[in-house]
């Protein structure tokens, strides 16, 4: 796509190669005028070496732009020919976030800073508390640090469920942790769903990796339960590493939140063969579709109750501990 003079035609500064290198071949008028005169620039366009992009935004080349490139014009553009900050799901995405594609390109600014007029498809949001530590400097995109998206992405999210689940799988990809995002939160008092953010976090980093399991947790602490811990491990008759949703040591009990990965033919059998597993070591096990609990936490709380009580729970004694 790219010749090795970034099909200018001319040789261009080791400064200004660099800079091309950097942002995929994506470039403000602004930057560019550092390294080229405006004739140049115009003759560039002109003749459909490059082109441009979006106001004042240009591109070294003729062809089709990369994912990587659109998110560069998404920055350069908005940044006002200064780059922009790419942030929640979409700074997500560029770390590797897995399974929960951004809606649309996140893009966060100073608050002093403006624009009217962004790409189709991008999302500005504004902030008055963005500092150096909010920058993530190692990477080639400009975005802001994986715990800072994590919670911007909370904030921006349609619901608290989408809300907790960007936070769930943040923490199963182990892409940040309970440490980083408290130190955010700090410095962000005013932050929307701030309260959800830490308490969903305490939750995910603690072992919980999935909305069912946080919903389950949620349900559990309102109806004064024992809280369980969440993705115990044990090993099996065989020697096999198990991974349970909740389990309470105490009272030898377990309950299953089941997605709807479960219904697939071959992890229902995995699922079954877990319980049995368990079974066969003589402690109980309960399971529940995540509709479930959603839909009916009366239900799930009742039972769970019931089989902390048959297990020798005390229930009268009214007060709450962690197994």
């Amino acid at each position: 796509m790219f010749n090795g003079d970034w099909n200018t035609g001319r040789e261009l500064s080791v400064a200004f190669c660099r800079l091309l290198t950097i942002q995929r071949g994506v470039v403000s008028a602004q930057q560019a005028t550092k390294h080229l005169s405006r004739s140049s620039m115009r003759h560039l366009l002109s003749s459909g070496r490059w082109r441009r992009v979006h106001r004042e935004v240009l591109i070294a080349h003729n062809g089709s732009l990369t994912d990587a490139q659109r998110l560069w014009v998404a920055s350069l553009a908005v940044g006002d020919g200064r780059p922009a900050l790419l942030a929640g799901r979409t700074a997500l995405a560029v770390f590797g976030l897995k399974g929960f594609p951004p809606d649309a390109v996140h893009v966060l600014l100073d608050a002093a800073r403006q624009d009217r007029n962004p790409p189709p498809g991008v999302v500005v949001h504004r902030t008055r508390t963005l500092t150096v530590d909010d920058i993530y400097r190692n990477g080639r995109l400009p975005c802001t640090t994986v715990a800072r998206s994590v919670i911007d992405a909370a904030s921006w999210a349609r619901s608290d469920d989408e809300a907790r689940t960007v936070i769930a799988m943040a923490f199963q990809q182990q892409m940040t942790s309970l440490a980083d995002v408290q130190r955010v939160l700090d410095r962000l008092p005013r932050a929307k769903r701030r309260q959800l953010v830490l308490r969903t976090s305490a939750d995910a980093a603690g072992g919980a990796h999935s909305l069912g399991e946080l919903d389950a947790l949620r349900i559990i602490r309102a109806a004064g339960l024992p809280t369980p811990t969440s993705q115990h491990v044990r090993r099996d008759s065989a020697g096999r590493r198990r991974y349970l949703d909740l389990y309470w040591k105490a009272w030898r009990l377990h309950v299953e939140i089941d997605g709807a990965h479960h219904l697939d033919p071959r992890q229902a059998w995995m699922d079954a063969d877990r319980q049995n597993q368990v079974w066969i070591d003589g402690e109980r096990v309960l399971r529940f579709p995540a509709w479930v609990v959603r839909t009916q936490p009366a239900k799930v709380v009742e039972d769970i109750r019931r089989a902390l009580v048959a297990a020798g729970w005390p229930a009268d004694r009214g007060t709450e501990r962690r197994r």
